[in-house]
């Protein structure tokens, strides 16, 4: 009886920290998903890296659409020093057909993004996370083989204006992380459309 009852706290436990996602120092756990290229994408497969930029965005969000340039230039600088940019859509496309897998394909050519941009068809991951926004950021560490949640949040300051951004955090807690340091800030809020879960 007593095994029963922890079993069941432990599970109840368990299910309130995903319901409540990814906080600072949590591991992530790995994930699986199709990739526009119809491969399959895991979080292990990195784990060469020092880290990964986990970014939950998608096709018809006018603030994702405004971050796609940043993301891309994000990628283009960190790519090559160890922090590579793994995008994940995370919308249900039934109710925004501009979020599609075929749409997703068709924007990641015109935009030419030079990172993956993952289908969370099921919205598995997404919730484990505690992602509530596209875009919303995760940046992991690989420490000891393990990804912890370093940061989480906004890219920066200004998501209507590129020009007018004054705190870069995204990039600031990535040179921390490179440079041996804790991200600070860590945890910022994230600007964005809410993600469009399925009915």
């Amino acid at each position: 009886m007593k095994k029963n009852n922890l079993l069941i706290l432990l599970l109840l436990v368990t299910s309130f920290t995903f319901a409540q996602g990814y906080k600072i120092g949590d591991k992530a756990i790995n994930f699986n998903l199709k990739n526009i290229d119809n491969q399959m994408v895991s979080l292990s497969e990195y784990s060469s890296e020092k880290g990964v930029v986990v970014i939950f965005t998608c096709n018809h969000c006018p603030f994702s659409v405004a971050y796609e340039d940043r993301i891309i230039a994000l990628d283009n600088k960190y790519k090559d020093l160890g922090f590579p940019v793994v995008a994940i859509n995370p919308n249900d496309p039934i109710s925004y057909p501009e979020d599609s897998f075929e749409n997703m394909k068709i924007r990641a050519k015109e935009k030419g993004f030079s990172f993956p941009y993952l289908f969370d068809e099921n919205q598995e991951v997404y919730p484990v996370y505690g992602a509530t926004k596209t875009p919303h950021v995760y940046l992991l560490n690989n420490e000891n083989g393990k990804f912890v949640v370093s940061y989480i949040g906004a890219i920066d300051d200004n998501s209507k204006d590129a020009s007018q951004v004054e705190k870069t955090y995204l990039s600031d807690a990535i040179d921390a992380l490179l440079a041996g340091k804790k991200p600070e800030p860590n945890l910022t809020k994230a600007v964005g459309c809410s993600i469009k879960a399925k009915k």
